[in-house]
């Protein structure tokens, strides 16, 4: 009899008094000689009218029992002992009781079984899987126990739990899988996952005898647009497609799997684990993995699955999936981190356009953290006063006098050093923070302006320039806001430029045209920023009160290989006529509209020497000067014309 083992439950008080081998034998030994005529029956000595009835007792008990001794032997067992195990019950005696219910195979229930012989331990309760000498298996509960004292024995019980273990395994299967896919569910999947973290962390200790890579991987998907089917459909004809997608996703494991087990033979090799997580989310578990490029090949294998149409219930059907591809070292990892980078590259997938497979990438997750951190203390960094504005001068392209300044914000990140523009302003847009941060920057912008405008009153004063974003438009007063800093500051409408984007001016309506067109009647300059780079719709012009255009860097970019004779010391390239001819259409049409031109981006004498050819009224760039601070533009608006960078 042979068996495999699960390990030592808990012992359980026996019944007693126990049955002892000298009850098996019929006859009760005593330390003097008595009879049945001359000794009264007491407690210690039983009458010998009622001896018989112990050794049938221990026969017909239908609980499989045995007697063994203080070496491990059986001394004698009853007839359900050997009905369980198949043998006659005489030819038992004699035999190693560890070997007959397999308590050996295991160490720690060895080493309980053994304290229980020598005295050391009360008892022992353990369950078996045992094999039959005709090829059949049972599940027993076996119980040892210690006989009193004088016996030097120990008193072993078996019996047959198969039937419980049976319908404990049908209810266990219906709680680890999935009703409506019969796959292994979420709990199935993440109690697989957190053994296979286990298992390899203590191999990563123990060196040998490891034949596994100690790396998991994992391809997590989502059906794109599953939602629709169930809306239109009805959820039957949902629950029918999740069915068909889980019956191919199993395909792609199994032939996953044969084609590892070519590959890698002799090993521990398997098909990953396919599960549903719920809803339509899926999981591929690739156990002992060999890299990236297995989980990617999967993740291949999966989305062209999918591609082919389902036909259900006389509707065809067509999904696809955005798949996320995690793989790395299981020691480290958790569970828990395995699954927040399985979701973020899912997201990943899904913001790339869906319909893919996207590995997961260190640095991007990196910089999506770096996000959350930055947003997550965004708006208390504005009191704590860590954003600082730096200015770069607007020249005239005529005579190369400084003519305003746009104001830049700078984040002075205690963690993360200065931070530009394009590190924390989309962020602000997202969670409205750039309303507070907007009214600073506007106030500190026009405070700054009016200071320079009281330190040179010999000179023209200058404007300064602030970029709103068309959410300030929408969530905020900013007519009243900049009504109340202009009269707070003393500085004049005229001297203040409002940059809006192209794409946030074009789709302009109802408030914020409004808004736009108080700011206007005030006196204050709006200017739409990176002209023709956006939606371009030149009918908004003549409708939005617009008073400057600031063509965008690419434009100017064009304008980088000049002449030949300007050109010759810096490239032998040609020009871009294309760029020329737009950007002269556009500032004749902009002339003709009575609007201002501004050139972004200029940063070579040969970008400037043609843009002052074709008309542009100011220009701003690295030829000028970078973004600098107060103090520097204070001493730029102390010479005659504005220094080359």
């Amino acid at each position: 009899m042979s068996g495999t083992s699960q390990g030592p439950a808990p012992a359980v008080d026996l019944v007693r008094p126990a049955i002892t081998e000298r009850h098996v034998n019929g006859t009760v030994q005593s330390s003097a000689p008595t009879s049945a005529s001359t000794q009264a029956p007491t407690p210690e000595h039983p009458a010998a009218s009622d001896a018989p009835a112990v050794p049938a007792a221990f026969s017909a008990a239908p609980l499989a029992m045995a007697v063994v001794d203080r070496e491990g032997l059986v001394v004698t067992a009853n007839a359900a002992m050997g009905a369980l195990l198949g043998a006659a019950a005489e030819t038992l005696a004699g035999r190693v009781a560890a070997e007959l219910v397999d308590l050996a195979s295991d160490p720690r229930t060895w080493h309980a079984y053994r304290e229980v012989l020598r005295g050391r331990q009360a008892r022992l309760r353990c369950t078996r899987r045992l094999k039959r000498p005709g090829g059949t298996s049972l599940w027993v509960q076996v119980s040892v126990a210690p006989l009193p004292e004088e016996e030097r024995a120990i008193l072993l019980s078996v019996s047959d739990i198969s039937d419980n273990r049976q319908l404990q395994a049908r209810l266990r299967h219906l709680q680890m899988h999935d009703p409506v896919t019969r796959l292994p569910n979420r709990a199935f999947f993440f109690e697989r996952l957190a053994a296979a973290l286990e298992r390899d962390a203590y191999d990563a200790y123990d060196t040998y005898d490891v034949v596994g890579t100690g790396r998991i991987g994992l391809v997590y998907l989502d059906l794109d647009g599953f939602k629709a089917v169930n809306d239109t459909l009805g959820h039957r004809v949902g629950d029918r497609l999740l069915a068909a997608v889980a019956e191919r996703l199993t395909r792609c494991a199994e032939a996953a799997g044969h084609t590892r087990v070519c590959a890698l033979p002799g090993t521990s090799a398997g098909a990953p684990l396919v599960a549903r997580l719920g809803g339509d989310e899926f999981a591929l578990l690739v156990e002992d993995s060999t890299g990236t490029e297995q989980l990617a090949d999967l993740a291949e294998s999966v989305l062209k699955a999918l591609q082919a149409p389902f036909d259900l219930a006389g509707q065809r059907l067509s999904v696809s999936a955005s798949i996320g591809v995690v793989e790395r070292q299981s020691a480290s990892t958790t569970t828990t981190g395995l699954m927040q980078a399985a979701d973020t590259t899912l997201y990943w997938a899904k913001a790339d356009g869906k319909a893919r497979w996207t590995l997961f990438d260190p640095e991007r997750n990196a910089h999506r953290m770096t996000r959350q951190a930055l947003s997550s203390t965004l708006r208390a960094a504005v009191g704590r006063g860590e954003f600082v504005l730096e200015y770069q001068p607007l020249v005239g392209m005529a005579d190369g006098e400084v003519r305003g300044v746009e104001a830049l914000v700078r984040w002075h990140h205690p963690q993360f050093g200065v931070l530009t523009p394009n590190r924390f302003i989309s962020l602000a847009e997202e969670d409205g923070s750039i309303v507070q941060l907007g009214r600073w920057i506007l106030a500190t912008a026009c405070r700054q302006a009016r200071r320079w405008q009281l330190d040179h009153p010999d000179r023209a004063p200058i404007f300064v320039s602030v970029n709103v974003a068309v959410r300030q438009v929408w969530d905020s007063d900013l007519v009243a806001d900049v009504a109340e800093i202009l009269a707070e500051t003393g500085l004049a409408p005229h001297l203040l430029q409002l940059e809006l984007t192209e794409s946030a001016l074009m789709g302009s309506a109802g408030r914020p045209l409004q808004a736009l067109k108080a700011l206007s009647d005030m006196g204050v300059r709006i200017a739409i920023d990176d002209f023709g780079t956006g939606y371009s719709n030149l009918a908004y012009l003549s409708r939005l009160p617009v008073s400057v255009l600031k063509l965008d860097g690419a434009f100017v970019r064009g304008f980088q290989y000049g002449t030949p004779q300007e050109d010759e010391a810096e490239d032998d390239g040609q020009p871009n006529p294309a760029d020329e001819i737009i950007v002269e259409a556009l500032v004749q049409l902009a002339h003709r509209l009575g609007l201002t031109v501004t050139a972004e981006g200029v940063e070579t004498d040969a970008q400037a020497s043609r843009l002052r050819r074709l008309g542009c009224d100011t220009g701003q760039g690295w030829l000028y000067s970078r973004a600098v601070s107060p103090e520097r533009i204070a001493e730029i608006l102390g010479t005659a014309a504005c220094p080359r960078a």
